[in-house]
């Protein structure tokens, strides 16, 4: 488990002080939301695990929330999405983080921790671009369609000056060099969100099943986010994806969307949230999305990693349902989400998203 203080979070989180403070149980249910003054002081532990994509937002929050709340230590262990999920489900931590809506039996044993549907709180928290990094010197731009990126990494397209990409980029002054695609080598979010992209706008070409693991053998593999950027800028030539906050001053190529070419710029990978359509059956305060992966949505990046926060609305302790509730203000709220993008690379969320997901909020701690 891990917590952080830098000087550069805590200056840009220092405008967070009335939204993160509050978060009683029964007195000024949405205090926090609303921006409000703090109506009960906060002390206690709070413990949560899950999705390594959110961490470095997860650290954010927790200094931005723990600056405003002294009395509150709050702990985050980036297991991975799995095994947070199974944590929650078992009562072993009051929330989680998630690179993946739950599913069946997850979402059933979700329910029955919390009390019953209208009990578990899950909405996206965290949006990420996933960006397709590469090392060609001489090409500044880099546009690719998705059949022709689906070719690529399935290893079909196995040259830079092949007629596929030239068609792609015509005015480009594409080498006669072999193509290393970089894949992570060990089971991660990023990969599932990149393969699930391919396998619904490309089914033809990438057939697939969509996991955290890498399907296909003979490219580089490399360990963690920081491997594959690091291998990317090893070998000339070299194409892979990573969350866009971390490929640093490697080319980033655009997708196509459309009639268009779309960068992975925070706008528009927030976007492919208020494109897609809601989940229906989860419960009152479940907010899980089907992205639309294939839109043509002017503007809409759609290689994102959407990953939820899970808790309940209700909790034995009711100085639990206050910790998670102010804890859960905060990340909802513009300063926690401005937060995770200057810190984490996120893209924040909309006005009118904040305000579809904060009811499930503000019913922490509420009556049963």
């Amino acid at each position: 488990m891990r917590s952080f203080r830098t000087s550069a979070v805590l200056s840009c989180l220092a405008l967070g002080l009335g939204v993160a403070a509050c978060g009683g149980e029964e007195e000024g249910g949405g205090g926090a939301a609303g921006g409000g003054e703090p109506t009960e002081e906060l002390e206690g532990t709070l413990a949560g695990a899950g999705s390594s994509a959110q961490d470095a937002a997860m650290q954010a929050w927790i200094v931005g929330f723990q600056d405003t709340n002294p009395g509150v230590t709050v702990s985050y262990d980036p297991v991975g999405s799995g095994g947070g999920r199974e944590q929650f489900v078992a009562g072993g931590t009051a929330f989680a983080g998630s690179d993946a809506a739950l599913e069946e039996e997850e979402l059933t044993g979700a329910q029955e921790r919390c009390g019953g549907p209208d009990n578990l709180v899950e909405y996206p928290g965290y949006i990420s671009p996933i960006a397709i990094a590469y090392n060609l010197p001489g090409v500044e731009q880099l546009q690719l369609s998705p059949e022709t990126l689906a070719s690529i990494f399935k290893q079909d397209i196995t040259n830079w000056n092949d007629p596929a990409i030239a068609q792609d980029n015509p005015e480009a002054q594409l080498p006669d060099l072999r193509i290393t695609p970089v894949n992570r080598s060990d089971e991660s979010g990023t990969t599932e969100n990149f393969v699930e992209y391919m396998s619904e706008v490309t089914p033809d070409i990438w057939t697939f099943e969509v996991s955290g693991d890498w399907p296909v053998e003979g490219g580089e593999a490399a360990d963690g986010t920081s491997g594959v950027v690091d291998a990317i800028e090893a070998g000339e030539g070299a194409i892979g994806y990573a969350d866009s906050s971390q490929v640093g001053e490697l080319g980033v190529a655009t997708i196509g969307v459309g009639e268009e070419f779309v960068a992975p710029s925070p706008e528009a990978a927030a976007r492919i949230v208020s494109v897609s359509e809601q989940v229906e059956g989860g419960g009152k305060y479940t907010f899980a999305y089907d992205l639309q992966r294939d839109t043509t949505e002017s503007g809409t990046y759609p290689i994102v990693l959407v990953s939820y926060e899970l808790a309940c609305t209700q909790y034995e302790d009711p100085n639990m349902a206050a910790l998670v509730k102010g804890f859960e203000s905060y990340i909802l709220s513009p300063e926690g989400q401005q937060a995770a993008a200057e810190n984490a690379g996120g893209a924040p969320l909309s006005d009118e998203l904040r305000q579809t997901f904060q009811p499930a909020v503000d019913a922490i701690g509420g009556a049963g």
